[in-house]
């Protein structure tokens, strides 16, 4: 851990055990050989292999271990009439001067290698800290509807990633976005803050949700002259649930379709495509919302397509609507914590390692009565 707190994860056994390794070999080397040849030569590489794994302090040290290994070798006598005033003779001094000067340039990879970690934690470190806070934890319930969600990032052991989620309770209904972002890394990371600020509060302006579309569309469209990338886009579906009409709008924008669980069936609510968030100034026409009934003991499921492409060890992709009709086809409706805990067990039954991002928002209409956000 550096002075400021942010963990540096440790190199891998294999790699830490390295130098010892080498030296071991080194004295293996020094044993078998029939014939006198300046084996202790080999170790002029010590420090550099040191510097892969240690840090400064170690790397000098394993440089000063090296020059008097070098010594004791040479100064061993042997058979061949080797005696101590070879310790001294030119190749070897030259030996010992080529290790410590490897010796330094190790030291000064060790201590660039250290501050490369550093830096690249702390990156990290405050891209999960915004990621957290952009994705926030999915309440139970938001406004007329209960809902649980899923983050699963494909950078091993951060949340750093181009999926995001969203869920609000506005006066003209319940609205959610789901969505995924061209590109990953950092830059990803500011494209989900531009997306999600725009959603929030284009939710809550008058309009209806082909408003909200619009404006997240000039929304993306600036922040591609910004930037500035020409192929900046994210794909997305956004969702608004009408408790009175008993049904859901959808838009989607290039993105996987919602899924139905609906009495027993499974069924992807497909509409009118629509190009992705940034692309709109490529089509000819206005995206078009589309409904569907959406009443109590139905589950939409929303996802990414971190979930689809999901590959076994075959190359097979996760069967998303298979599964789903396994678990849940022909039984008693399920909730959203059900449907995602479902998905978070089976996923890595399925693949051992995400590539991508996986995002997962499942709503379930709440026959329990109005309640707040």
């Amino acid at each position: 851990m550096d002075s400021k707190g942010f963990e540096v994860p440790r190199p891998p056994a294999w790699m830490r055990w390295l130098p010892v390794a080498y030296v071991a070999f080194v004295l293996l080397l020094e044993t078998v050989t029939p014939t006198p040849w300046a084996v202790s030569f080999l170790l002029i590489a010590l420090p550099v292999i040191a510097a892969y794994s240690l840090g400064p302090v170690l790397v000098a040290a394993a440089t000063v271990f090296a020059v008097l290994l070098e010594g004791v070798l040479a100064g061993t006598p042997c058979c061949t009439g080797h005696n101590i005033h070879m310790l001294w003779e030119n190749h070897h001094v030259a030996a010992y001067v080529a290790t410590g000067l490897v010796g330094v340039l190790g030291v000064a990879l060790a201590a660039h290698r250290r501050r490369q970690e550093q830096y690249l934690v702390r990156a990290h470190s405050v891209a999960e800290a915004l990621m957290r806070t952009l994705l926030r934890p999915v309440p139970h319930r938001v406004g007329r509807l209960l809902a649980a969600g899923l983050y699963r990032s494909g950078e091993v052991g951060t949340m750093v990633g181009g999926d995001l989620y969203d869920l609000r309770a506005t006066p003209a209904g319940e609205r959610a976005i789901i969505g995924d972002v061209r590109g990953k890394g950092l830059q990803a990371v500011r494209t989900v803050a531009d997306i999600l600020g725009s959603f929030r509060e284009a939710v809550h302006e008058p309009g209806e949700l082909p408003a909200v579309a619009a404006r997240m569309e000039r929304r993306m469209a600036r922040e591609a002259e910004e930037l500035p990338d020409d192929e900046l886009f994210v794909t997305a579906a956004l969702i608004e649930y009408d408790p009175a009409a008993h049904r859901v709008t959808i838009i989607n924008h290039g993105h996987i379709e919602p899924v139905l669980i609906s009495r027993g069936e499974v069924t992807p609510l497909i509409g009118p495509p629509a190009l992705p968030l940034g692309l709109g100034a490529l089509a000819d026409e206005e995206p078009v919302a589309y409904t569907h009934p959406f009443t109590c003991g139905d589950v939409l499921l929303l996802c990414t397509d971190g979930v689809i492409e999901a590959r076994d060890h075959n190359g097979a992709f996760y069967p998303l609507l298979d599964r789903l009709r396994d678990r849940f086809g022909e039984r008693p409706a399920p909730g959203p914590a059900d449907v995602i805990d479902f998905l978070n067990t089976d996923l890595p039954r399925h693949t051992r390692v995400f590539h991508d991002d996986v995002a997962l928002l499942a709503l379930a209409p709440d026959g329990g009565g109005d309640a707040g956000a």
